[in-house]
């Protein structure tokens, strides 16, 4: 089961979603999307809440309130986390985690530690985990198949994209050999004209 939230201060809506326990979070782990940010409390246990961008949409592209709203729902949703002011809520881009055989359920590292950034978080609002909480869903999706269907249409985008810059290429090769051979043809009819009104004769006494 997942939790669904929406980030309403910003349209559209933003979505934040998080597994029910740790069994779900290793299948959003395995079958996370790149448009997904991982967000999680610092060095203690919480719950795994991410961000889904837009498409196109980078990290730095993100607003700041909704980094804010998701470090919320991190904290609000951590026992130790929820207790403590002035945590640090990390986040990253999924690509980014990294799964070793021997890691413990639901737990993560990085790849690279340096694409990892920290917000703090001096306590907890309540006003803002209201609001999300006010837009809390549940569902059970299948992981796997929702992430298969993302693929499939990212390969179709890029078949499209792919024929269309294909489709301008031949439009310009066209253009280009119709101009060469207009330019070729304007060039020869100018010779053929000069040809023919020259008598190879600098007179103009026909006696």
């Amino acid at each position: 089961m997942v939790f669904y939230f929406e980030s309403n201060i910003v349209s559209p809506p933003a979505l934040l979603f998080m597994g029910a326990d740790k069994h779900e979070n290793e299948d959003l782990i395995k079958w996370g999307w790149p448009e997904d940010v991982w967000f999680h409390v610092d060095k203690v246990s919480s719950a795994h809440v991410y961000l889904r961008l837009q498409s196109g949409q980078t990290l730095d592209d993100v607003s700041s309130s909704v980094i804010e709203d998701a470090a919320q729902l991190v904290k609000a949703n951590s026992i130790m986390g929820n207790k403590m002011n002035d945590i640090n809520v990390v986040y990253t881009m999924w690509a980014n985690l990294k799964k070793t055989p021997g890691m413990d359920v639901g737990q993560v590292a990085f790849h690279k530690e340096n694409e990892v950034r920290k917000i703090k978080v001096a306590k907890r609002i309540n006003e803002v985990v209201n609001r999300l909480n006010k837009t809390k869903r549940e569902e059970h999706p299948d992981f796997r198949a929702e992430r298969e269907k993302r693929d499939k249409l990212e390969r179709e985008d890029k078949k499209k994209l792919l024929r269309e810059q294909r489709k301008r290429e031949e439009e310009e090769e066209k253009k280009r050999k119709e101009a060469a051979e207009l330019k070729s043809y304007n060039s020869l009819m100018n010779e053929e004209n000069m040809s023919k009104y020259d008598d190879g004769n600098d007179s103009d006494d026909f006696m």
